[in-house]
């Protein structure tokens, strides 16, 4: 399996984008280097696909199959897309509060620490559909790391469209987000016309 083992603030900084978008608060105290040359609509185009593969960690072939799937479905398929990414369940687990980055909601999924609707999900890239409850596993409860979150008085940090239960470690799909409460600083439409070409 490939992996992307890239610096990520590094990346964070070549890509323009600011660390807190990854779920990270350190920044790095270097800035980006400025240089005057012109960059092309293509360059514009790949920038903005190389954010979005880099935020929602996710590789070349996957992200194509989504874009591919987007494309298919009714609606605009820039919002599509990113509806797709966000749909993911290790992306709703960071939503969700459970991981403080997507790389950790990653893991935590991969590990087999989630279920999802009372079975245990360790598939990072599979699509949660409404009504679907997203959960820390009975076995998983008792780790250090889920006592922690679970003692802390900061509710958990769920957008409008998962409805969370910091108590029991859950939270549930009640709808999919719409393109304003999608706050990655992605420009989805040149996405779009890049694959177009």
């Amino acid at each position: 399996m490939a992996i992307d083992r890239t610096p990520a603030l590094k990346r964070c900084r070549s890509l323009g984008i600011e660390a807190s978008v990854i779920g990270r608060a350190k920044t790095s105290k270097r800035q980006a280097r400025r240089t005057n040359r012109k960059v092309s609509e293509y360059g514009l185009q790949l920038k903005e696909k190389q954010k979005a593969k880099f935020i929602y960690g996710v590789l070349e072939k996957q992200f194509r199959g989504y874009y591919d799937k987007a494309k298919k479905m009714q609606g605009v398929t820039g919002e599509n897309l990113l509806l797709l990414l966000e749909r993911r369940v290790d992306n709703v687990v960071y939503r969700l509060g459970l991981a403080n980055t997507r790389r950790q909601a990653r893991q935590v999924v991969r590990h087999g620490h989630i279920t999802v609707n009372g079975k245990r999900l360790d598939i990072p890239s599979a699509l949660v559909s409404v009504g679907d409850v997203v959960a820390v596993a009975e076995k998983s409860a008792g780790n250090a790391f889920f006592k922690a979150l679970k003692e802390t008085n900061n509710a958990l940090s769920a957008p409008a469209w998962l409805s969370a239960n910091q108590a029991g470690l859950t939270g549930t799909v009640t709808r999919f987000p719409n393109r304003e409460e999608i706050d990655v600083p992605v420009n989805e439409q040149a996405i779009v016309e890049l694959y177009s070409r």
